[in-house]
C-alpha cells in the first residue's frame, strides 16, 4: 500500500518570524531617550487627532457601548467622552478617533501605515489593567509602560513594512496593526513567550482586511475605522490567548494553508533590520495638513504657490504635479469624488484646495466645500508624472523622502517656478521645525473639546518627560474624561 499522499501530523516549532517578535517584546531593553521622547510627542499628537475627530458626527456615531447604557465596572475611559467601556470596545473607539481624520503619524516603506493606530489597544489594555490593579489595592501601570509598548508596536509594524508590501497582494496595512498590537498587548497582560506566540499565530490566521475600501471606485469611510477594528481585534485575541486558547505554530509557513501560501503568493517576509527602536525615532508626524502622507509635500508646495496664482486662476492652462510612484499608485485619481474618504485620498483634490484657499483643513473634505466648481476645474488641468529620483529616495533608508513638486503653466506661455519639497515638516530631518507645530496642534485640539482649566491640566501633564513617565495610567486617563 502506498502512503505517498498521507500527511505526517507532527506539530512543528513556532515559525521563526513569530518567535522573533515574541522574543523582542519580552526581552528587548529600550535604551534610547530619543525614542521615549518621540513616543511622548506621538501620544500627544495621536490623542489630539482623536479630539479633533470628535467634532464629526460620522465618527461619533460609531462610539460608545454596543448595547446602550451598558455599565462596565472599572471600565476604560474613552478620551474626550463620558464613555466607560470594556477594553475591546474601548480599543475600537480610541482607534476610530485616532484615525478618522487621517492626521496621525505615518510610516512609509514597501508598505505604509500609521503605527500610532496601535495606541487604541495599548491604552485600552493599560487602562483596564490599571483599573483592575487599583481596585485590588495594587499599583497601576505608569505612562512609561505605555510609551514602551508604543515604541515596540511602532517597531514591529514599521520593520515588517520596510520590505514587505501587503498592498501589492490586496491586503490592507491594518494587518500590521493587528500583529503589532497583539504582541505588545499580550505582554502587558503578563503573557510569557508561549502565550505571545499563540496570540500572534491567532492574529496571522485571522481574516485579514482587503484594501477595497481605500481605492476607486469603492473608497469609503471604513478606511477611517479599519485600524480601530484591527487593534480591537488584537485585544480580543490577546485575551483569548491569556485564557489558554491554543496556537498554530506554522501559521505562516504551513504548506497550502499558511499565511504565506494563502495570502502572500508563497513568499516569506523579508526583514531589513532587527527589531529595536528605529521606527519610533524616524516616525513621520503629520503636522501641517490632514492629508494622506504621500501628498503632504504637494500640499505644502500648493500653499506656497497660492499667492502667485490666486488672481490668475482663469489663465491656468496646465498644472504639472511631479511625484513618486507610491503616490501615483495610491492617491492619484480623476473623475467624481463621492465622499470625504474619497477626497482625502485624491492627490489632485488635496492640491486644488490649497491652490484656491492657501490652506487645507479637515472640513475641506466635506461636501459643502467640494461643491465649489473651481476645485474640479483645477483638477481637470492637472498632469501627474513620476520622477524616478523621487521614487528611489522614497525607499532609501538614509533619506526616506516623500518628495513632490508643482509647476503651473499659463495660457500666455508664462509659468511659475517649479516648487519642490522633499521632506514634509513632520519628517525627522525637519523635527526641530516640527515640534513647535506639533505642540500648537495638540493645544488647539484640546481647546476644541475641553474647558480651559481641563485642557491646561492635560497640557501640563504631558509637557515634561520624566514627570510624564512616572504618571499613573489611571491619573492620566482621568484627565481626559468629560
Amino acid at each position: 500500500m502506498s502512503h505517498a499522499n498521507v500527511e505526517t501530523n507532527i506539530k512543528p516549532a513556532y515559525d521563526a518570524e513569530i518567535t522573533a517578535i515574541a522574543t523582542y517584546v519580552l526581552t528587548y531593553a529600550i535604551d534610547s531617550e530619543l525614542a521615549y521622547e518621540t513616543a511622548r510627542l506621538c501620544l500627544m499628537d495621536t490623542l489630539g487627532c482623536g479630539m479633533l475627530a470628535l467634532r464629526f458626527p460620522e465618527c461619533t456615531k460609531l462610539l460608545g457601548p454596543v448595547v446602550p447604557n451598558t455599565l462596565v465596572p472599572n471600565g476604560v475611559t474613552v478620551p474626550g467622552t463620558s464613555f466607560s467601556l470594556d477594553p475591546i470596545k474601548a480599543a475600537f473607539d480610541i482607534g476610530v478617533m485616532i484615525r478618522w481624520l487621517d492626521f496621525n503619524d505615518t510610516w512609509l516603506a514597501a508598505e505604509w501605515g500609521h503605527p500610532s493606530d496601535n495606541l487604541g489597544g495599548i491604552l485600552a489594555i493599560a487602562s483596564y489593567l490599571s483599573n483592575q490593579r487599583l481596585a485590588a489595592g495594587q499599583t497601576p501601570l505608569t505612562m512609561r509602560d505605555v510609551l514602551t509598548a508604543m515604541i515596540m508596536a511602532h517597531e514591529i509594524q514599521g520593520v515588517l513594512a520596510l520590505e514587505n508590501s501587503f498592498n501589492r497582494v490586496g491586503l490592507d496595512h491594518v494587518i500590521l496593526v493587528k500583529i503589532a498590537s497583539v504582541a505588545v498587548i499580550t505582554k502587558l497582560l503578563g503573557g510569557d513567550l508561549d502565550t505571545i506566540q499563540r496570540a500572534l499565530s491567532l492574529a496571522f490566521v485571522d481574516g485579514q482586511a482587503l484594501r477595497t475600501y481605500r481605492h476607486t471606485p469603492n473608497a469609503g469611510s471604513r478606511k477611517s475605522w479599519a485600524a480601530g477594528d484591527a487593534t480591537s481585534r488584537a485585544v480580543n485575541l490577546s485575551l483569548l490567548a491569556l485564557k489558554g486558547e491554543m496556537g498554530y505554530p506554522s501559521a505562516l509557513t504551513a504548506k497550502t494553508w499558511g499565511f504565506y501560501d494563502v495570502s502572500f503568493k508563497g513568499q516569506p517576509f523579508h526583514l531589513q533590520r532587527p527589531y529595536g527602536h528605529y521606527v519610533m525615532e524616524n516616525i513621520l508626524f503629520k503636522l501641517a495638513f490632514p492629508a494622506e502622507f504621500h501628498a503632504q509635500t504637494a500640499v505644502e508646495c500648493a500653499v506656497i504657490l497660492h499667492r502667485q496664482i490666486k488672481a490668475r486662476l482663469s489663465d491656468i492652462e496646465k498644472i504639472v504635479l511631479t511625484t513618486h510612484e507610491s503616490a501615483i499608485r495610491i492617491i492619484s485619481k480623476t473623475g467624481e469624488l463621492h465622499n470625504p474618504a474619497d477626497r482625502d485620498h485624491c492627490l489632485q483634490y488635496m492640491v486644488a484646495v490649497p491652490l484656491l484657499k492657501g490652506t487645507l483643513v479637515a472640513e475641506d473634505y466635506e461636501a459643502t466645500v467640494a461643491l465649489d466648481p473651481k476645485i474640479d476645474a483645477l483638477r481637470d488641468k492637472m498632469v501627474v508624472i513620476e520622477d524616478v529620483n523621487f521614487s528611489r529616495d522614497y525607499h532609501a533608508p538614509e533619506k526616506r523622502s516623500i518628495a513632490n513638486a508643482i509647476q503651473i503653466f499659463f495660457m500666455d506661455n508664462t509659468h511659475t517656478d517649479k516648487i519642490t519639497i522633499e521632506y514634509p515638516i513632520g519628517h525627522k530631518r525637519r523635527r526641530h521645525e516640527g515640534i513647535p507645530v506639533l505642540l500648537s496642534k495638540f493645544s488647539n485640539a484640546l481647546a476644541t473639546r475641553f474647558p480651559k482649566h481641563q485642557a491646561a491640566r492635560i497640557l501640563s501633564a504631558c509637557q515634561e518627560q520624566t514627570a510624564f513617565e512616572h504618571l499613573s495610567v489611571v491619573d492620566f486617563m482621568n484627565l481626559w474624561r468629560i
